[in-house]
């Protein structure tokens, strides 16, 4: 019985439960892995481990790779985001990337056996600024990530207070209380009490990106919504912010 479960009617061959097929899509070959199951539509989900596709049993290849072509812009879209995602994920280990402002810096090793984070050229182990870290080179990745957080922390206050203290002063604004935030979902926050939270993961984007944040999070002490009103303070100190919203939504 198991044997006939996805056998066709027509031909009575042994069709695969399961299989890896690739298909051409808006000119990119994409990879997919085809599940043939109990179900009345073809259902589509993409995640870190790319495209799975799962379809009634016995519908035939060309259906299922017609529907693919129809929903080529949806697919090719979110597996470049996933990618995306991909590549920005930290990797707690020597010679791993880290960015910082939007560049890209590197965790290497002294010869004298001292770790450093160099900011990556066109050779990677070569720099023209260092942040030397006083420690054995033989460092769990617990350790390293514990390192490169506080080099986050460090660099993210001492940049986001030069920026809260510059917008501050373009909006006429008192000094608000800045506070590092591991939000999930937003890049900052502002509340009556005139206190701004900025995601710590923000001074990894370029620094016109980070201002953009701030200014928005800023516009709040005077505007508390979004209202047209508010929006217009935005513009007033940092023109084109629609450019920068756009690019922050697209990086983030």
């Amino acid at each position: 019985m198991l044997k006939n479960l996805f056998q066709s009617p027509k031909d009575k061959r042994t069709t695969p439960a399961c299989e890896i097929r690739r298909v051409s899509l808006n000119g990119k070959e994409v990879a997919y892995t085809l599940r043939r199951c109990r179900r009345r539509t073809i259902g589509m989900k993409i995640d870190s481990d790319g495209l799975t596709v799962r379809v009634p049993s016995r519908e035939s290849l060309r259906w299922v790779e017609s529907v693919l072509r129809n929903k080529a812009d949806w697919v090719v879209k979110n597996l470049d985001e996933w990618e995306h995602k991909k590549s920005g994920r930290l990797v707690w280990e020597e010679d791993a990337i880290f960015p910082l402002l939007g560049e890209p810096w590197r965790l290497a090793t002294t010869a004298a056996g001292v770790m450093q984070m160099t900011r990556a050229t066109v050779n990677p182990r070569v720099g023209d600024r260092q942040l030397k870290l006083p420690l054995p080179s033989a460092l769990t990745a617990r350790q390293i990530e514990k390192i490169v957080m506080e080099w986050y922390r460090n660099k993210a206050l001492a940049c986001f207070s030069e920026r809260i203290a510059l917008y501050a002063n373009k909006l006429g604004v008192a000094l608000p209380q800045l506070r590092l935030s591991r939000a999930k979902t937003q890049w900052g926050s502002c509340n009556a009490l005139g206190i701004v939270r900025l995601n710590w993961r923000l001074i990894q984007m370029p620094l016109n990106l980070v201002d953009y944040v701030v200014a928005h999070e800023l516009s709040h002490l005077i505007e508390m919504n979004h209202s047209p009103a508010f929006w217009q303070t935005v513009e007033r100190v940092y023109p084109g912010y629609v450019a920068a919203r756009k690019e922050l939504k697209r990086l983030g």
